[in-house]
Parts: structure tokens; sequence; C-alpha cells
């Protein structure tokens, strides 16, 4: 069938069969199917939807376009966990070392950030020596010795979902939940794990900003992810508020490093204890309340950070900055923020925090652009705090003086003040498997 006739079946709401899915993504990523002619289709998907099994197909055979990782080098239960962004969200760094501390396999690779989401691979990178490209033997010797590493994505995987997104960024047709599924499970199953925990962000600082489409989004992933044969759930998770108090590099691996001692913050670390027994489930450690109290029982006890000091010697960082973290570098100029009026904080911009970030260095606007890992900015006050006017309410840190002036501005009006204190958040709305939805 030609493109022409699976776009115009799409038009009218009817389901492509797998055989026509194949055609169409196996063209598109051989140069056979030109832009115009995906892009509407792209737009036929967003106006008509896909069912079940047509967003199942499509991303199996995104996974399938180009390379699939073998794990079977590795023993035991491999788990993998993903986030859909966020502002200050380190939880991997928290979690995967618990994780494989408590016996489950963390085989991970991550990306990089992009615009107001940080990520894992930069994070990890703040850390002298850190090495996030290695060969296959390795990473698998690593993950089989330590428990877990983590690297970034193979330039040969999913293929299809590059061209796609490129496609998807310039159409206006990024929002469509059967194509953010697609995309984000794509690249999870290519990855190889057995098993599959999705961090599902909800609030201004996430992609979703509605905690219903959040939700639908997590029911298509998860839907997904069990139909290609792996265990799988979701967290619902805030992102309203950033998580933690460090956004930047070096500064959130500082935080995670304290988690990891038990001395991190709250809401940070009640989000990663819950990820974390949503992994060691799937690993089959147990039921999710015995394998919570397992998570916390590894984070106070140092064995969570103990493993994490490992997977950075392995990978060539110099371990020292994990059990000494003042020796990482600080940004030579920073600015204390002070609030200009009383009251309480009753809501946070998370999305503009994570613009300063990058306005500071720590984050990139385009792909080329490089990072200051020092660069970021310390919350000393968050949703729901009240401050008298004058009070410090963040710390901006840069290696360059004349951006401080800019983002200091702009942070300030990320914060709305009021008399009256807000209702709480809470930090976990729901979770989600193939059979429930469970609202907290």
């Amino acid at each position: 069938m030609r493109m022409y006739d699976l776009i115009e079946k799409k038009k009218h709401g009817e389901s492509l069969t797998r055989q026509e899915i194949r055609q169409m993504v196996r063209g598109f990523v051989e140069g056979e199917i030109p832009d115009y002619q995906m892009a509407a289709m792209l737009m036929a998907i967003c106006f008509k939807g896909m069912e079940e099994d047509e967003i199942t197909g499509l991303t199996l055979e995104m996974a399938a376009s180009g390379d699939v990782a073998d794990l079977s080098g590795i023993e035991g239960v491999k788990v993998d966990k993903h986030s859909t962004g966020g502002v200050g969200d380190k939880t991997t760094l928290v979690i995967g070392p618990l994780a494989a501390a408590l016996g489950v396999k963390v085989a991970k690779m991550s990306g990089r950030g992009l615009g107001h989401t940080g990520g894992t691979i930069d994070k990890l990178e703040s850390i002298p020596g850190f090495e996030t490209a290695i060969p296959r033997e390795r990473f698998f010797r690593i993950v089989n010795e330590t428990g877990i590493a983590v690297i970034g994505q193979s330039g040969n995987m999913v293929p299809a979902d590059k061209k796609l997104y490129a496609l998807r960024d310039v159409t206006a047709t990024v929002d469509s939940i059967p194509l953010i599924a697609s995309s984000i499970m794509s690249k999870k199953i290519a990855a190889g794990s057995d098993g599959i925990v999705l961090d599902v962000k909800t609030g201004s600082g996430a992609f979703m900003k509605e905690l219903e489409d959040s939700i639908a989004l997590a029911r298509e992933m998860v839907a997904i992810g069990t139909g290609a044969g792996r265990r799988c759930c979701a967290l619902i998770t805030d992102m309203d508020v950033p998580l933690g108090s460090a956004i930047g590099n070096s500064l959130e691996v500082i935080e995670a490093i304290e988690t990891l001692k038990g001395k991190g913050p709250e809401d940070l670390t009640e989000v990663c204890l819950w990820l974390c027994a949503h992994m060691l489930h799937l690993g089959g450690k147990g039921q999710i309340r015995g394998c919570y109290d397992m998570a916390k029982g590894a984070l106070m006890d140092g064995r969570g950070l103990q493993t994490l000091a490992a997977m950075v010697k392995a990978q060539g960082g110099d371990p020292a900055y994990i059990l000494e973290p003042e020796r990482f570098e600080k940004a030579p100029f920073c600015l204390a923020l002070q609030a200009e009026e009383e009251g309480f904080i009753t809501h946070m911009d998370t999305a503009r925090c994570g613009i300063v970030s990058v306005i500071l260095g720590a984050g990139r606007e385009r792909k080329e652009d490089s990072i200051d890992y020092s660069a970021g900015i310390l919350l000393e006050k968050k949703y729901g705090d009240f401050v008298k006017k004058g009070d410090i309410i963040a710390v901006l840190r840069a290696s360059r003086k004349e951006l401080l002036e800019e983002a200091s501005k702009k942070l300030l009006s990320a914060y709305t003040i009021g008399s009256e204190a807000p209702p709480s958040k809470k930090l976990v709305y729901a979770m989600v498997t193939k059979d429930q939805i469970v609202r907290f």
C-alpha cells in the first residue's frame, strides 16, 4: 500500500495494521517516504489518535529500526527507570545504586539534557574522569560486578525515533500521547531490560501539566511495555515544584550523595524510595511496602552510597568525589536572591526555574551547547514556606558574573507570594499498572 493510502486511512480514523506500520517506519528510516508525507501522517495521528494495538506496533517497529541491546550477558533481573523529565530530577543517581545494592541489576542508557530538563549523563560527567561511552563488554562487566552502570545511548539505537522527533518538533505534533508514548517506550524496549519503572511527571515543570493527561500517558506506556513482554508500571509524581533543592549538574550530584547518606531533602528522599521500591518489586524482591523498607535500609546504612562510588570508579571516575563531595569545583560567582515581600510561597513556575539554570550555564538551548558543570541554583525556600522580606530564597551560581543579574530577575518572577498558606501537595499522585490505576 502506498503512503498516500495510509495517510488517507488514518485521516478517516481507521486503524493501521502491523504490516502497514512496519512498511511506513522502514520506508521513512530508509528515506523512501519523504518528510512531507510523514508530517501529514503525524498530524492525522494527532487528530484521530491510535488504538492500543497500533501504538504497540508503532513502538516495536521503532525499537527494531536500529540496534537492540541484548542484555543476556548480564546475570539476574535487569530493571530500568525512565523519567519524563523535570527540574532538579536526580532520582537515577539515588535509586539506581539503591536497587543495585539490593540485588537488582541496573544496566541503564541515559540521555543528555536539553532546554529546562536536565540529563543524567551531564550530571555524571561532572564527576572528573567519569566515562559514559564505554564498550559493550566493559558495560556488561561493570553491571555484573557492581550491579549498575549508566552510559549514553547508542548512536544507532532507535533511528526512527530520532527522525520522527525532529519532524514532530517542527510540525506542532510533539504533544500527541500516542507519539510521546511510542517515542519513550521504543528507546526503553530497545535498551533491553526485563522491567521498566516509569516516573511520569505532572505539573508546571513537566511535559504534561495536568494530572489526567499524565495518567493517560502512563496508561499508554504501561500497556506498550506489558504488550512487549516487559514487567512495567508507572508512578505519577509531582513536578509542580522542583525536586529537592539543587538545580544544576554537580550541585545535583552532591545532593544525590547527601540523600544516599540519609541527609537529603525530604521530597527527593521520599520519591526516590517509592521509585526504588517499585524497581525492587519488578525485580522480584517482594511486595511494594517491604521493598520500600528495604530501600530505606540500604539508604540509611550506606550501601547505596558505596554502590554509587563503586560504579563511578569502574567507569573511570574519581570515587573520592562521592565520598568527599566538597571536592567538586564551585562556581566562582554567586548571588543570594532575597524575597521582596513577606508571605507564603504559593506557587513556583518550575519550568522557569529550569530556564534560569540554563541561563546560568547549567543546561543547553541547543544540542551543541557546552555545559558549565558548576553552575546552577540552590533553593533555600520552596512552595509552602513562609518568608520575610529580605530572606534568602535561593542562591545562584555561575562562572560569569554578568549572567547573574538576568537570571536573578527571572528566578524571582518564578515565585508567587501570598498572605495565606497554600494547600499541601502530594509527591506521588497515582500508580499505574496493566490492571489498575491506584490514586493516592
